[in-house]
């Protein structure tokens, strides 16, 4: 399960950058997370657009609305399953995140004013289909490389 949340101001994102971010945002965790582009794995992969009115954003303490020049803001959270997210693997995720944000908005490269924040959630912290999920029997699905499932069995320490 990979939940990423894109917030930005109202109206920056058009629907046709929205449809398109919607298939490279999952791409750019999902190849890194499992080692492949694998289809079946995309269900477990949810892109949420939050649009916030500029006066309910700020940046150096100034609210967007009253900023002197037009801020390009915006907060993308990725959150993941715990499993084997050493830092250049995570590091490969938030720059494919903000490149694909930057192919969708038609710009050479990502605004310094774009963060990303990357979370792992616990082993035994999901919860969906009436229980708690595991990262754990996904990894025997065959949408895990058996590089990445040896990872992942071994960051976990199983």
């Amino acid at each position: 399960m990979t939940i990423i949340t894109v917030n930005a101001p109202t109206g920056r994102l058009r629907l046709e950058q929205r449809r398109e971010l919607a298939e490279t945002l999952t791409d750019a965790v999902l190849v890194p997370e499992v080692g492949q582009p694998a289809p079946a794995a995309r269900v477990g992969f949810q892109v949420h657009f939050v649009e916030r009115e500029r006066d309910m954003m700020a940046i150096g303490g100034r609210l967007l609305s009253d900023a002197d020049r037009e801020l390009d803001v915006m907060v993308i959270d990725i959150a993941v399953m715990d499993a084997a997210w050493q830092p250049d693997v995570r590091a490969r995720v938030i720059e494919r995140v903000l490149a694909a944000l930057a192919a969708a908005c038609g710009l050479e490269k990502p605004s310094p004013t774009w963060w990303v924040n990357f979370r792992v959630i616990d082993e035994g912290s999901w919860g969906s289909t009436g229980g708690v999920l595991s990262v754990l029997p996904l990894l025997d699905s065959g949408v895990f490389t058996e590089e990445r499932a040896k990872a992942v069995r071994a960051a976990l320490g199983v």
